[in-house]
């Protein structure tokens, strides 16, 4: 079985999700992948409800993964505000047990995180054995928002690099699948974001002006980007650029992503360690 490929009824659903995956030690660019790309899919309504189908595969693996308590999976979400970090993780990872997911969001680094360090914070952020976690941003901030604006000096940052993939092959080593994913959005459909988020009151919560300020780095962000996502996407643990500007056709691809993903890693219940048969329905009093 292809498992880049999905395909519902007569080709009316057809799409291969590894074109988005970024090379190991290539020249990618982001502008060479259109933001509202959606492979020549139209159907809304088959998209979503292929969506579904890939949510309850997701939410069988996961309790699979979980009584098994071997291996770990660990999602990366990175974008430009707007992009659908925290409505990816909503719609992708529903049905899923909160007891075996586990999500967090990287801020400003804390007093202590600072005096150690910066893989120090991330590294206890880990899923453990059995789990799904979902970094909503992470360690890249450390290679992103600090080269834009100069918070280090650069060949602090260049390290950076090299620190960011031995930790990651660290953690497949040991048991943790990593995959990464960049929700591709682009300058104008941020600006409609904000403007849309200032149109209703009830999103008036997650507006920033401060976000404006960092629109006028768009260049130097899509540069850092470019770097962190060619020098640091490894077999262990590859980056996906995602187009994220068609919503419906976002979570469908993050979805068979994650999918295929935990298919091959296969988890499995673990064996009783006692007759179950002796336990049969008129064998208990």
């Amino acid at each position: 079985m292809d498992d880049s490929r999905f395909t519902v009824g007569k080709d009316r659903l057809h799409f291969d999700y590894k074109k988005y995956r970024v090379r190991e030690g290539g020249k990618f660019r982001l502008k060479d992948l259109r933001p509202d790309d959606t492979q020549g899919i139209t159907d809304k309504a088959a998209a979503r409800a292929s969506l579904e189908k890939n949510r309850e595969k997701i939410a069988a693996l996961q309790e699979r993964l979980y009584a098994e308590n071997r291996q770990a999976l660990l999602i990366v979400l990175q974008a430009m505000d707007t992009g659908g970090k925290d409505s990816t993780i909503r719609s992708v990872m529903t049905g899923i047990n909160p007891q075996g997911c586990r999500i967090y969001g990287f801020k400003k680094p804390t007093p202590p995180e600072l005096s150690r360090d910066f893989l120090w914070r991330v590294h206890q952020r880990v899923p453990p054995a059995g789990h799904i976690g979902i970094f909503n941003r992470s360690h890249y901030e450390d290679v992103l928002i600090v080269r834009v604006h100069g918070w280090a000096p650069k060949k602090v940052i260049e390290k950076r690099y090299e620190h960011i993939n031995a930790f990651e092959r660290l953690l497949h080593d040991h048991g943790t699948r990593v995959i990464k994913i960049y929700l591709h959005i682009s300058k104008a459909y941020q600006l409609s974001r904000f403007r849309r988020r200032l149109e209703r009151p009830d999103k008036w919560w997650k507006f920033n002006p401060a976000d404006l300020e960092e629109r006028k780095y768009w260049d130097e962000y899509m540069r850092a980007y470019e770097i962190a996502l060619n020098r640091c996407s490894k077999k262990h643990a590859p980056w996906y650029v995602v187009p994220a500007e068609k919503r419906w056709f976002r979570n469908l691809v993050i979805s068979r992503l994650l999918l295929d993903t935990l298919e091959a890693m296969d988890p499995q219940y673990p064996k009783p360690d006692f007759d179950p048969g002796a336990f049969l329905p008129g064998r208990l009093e």
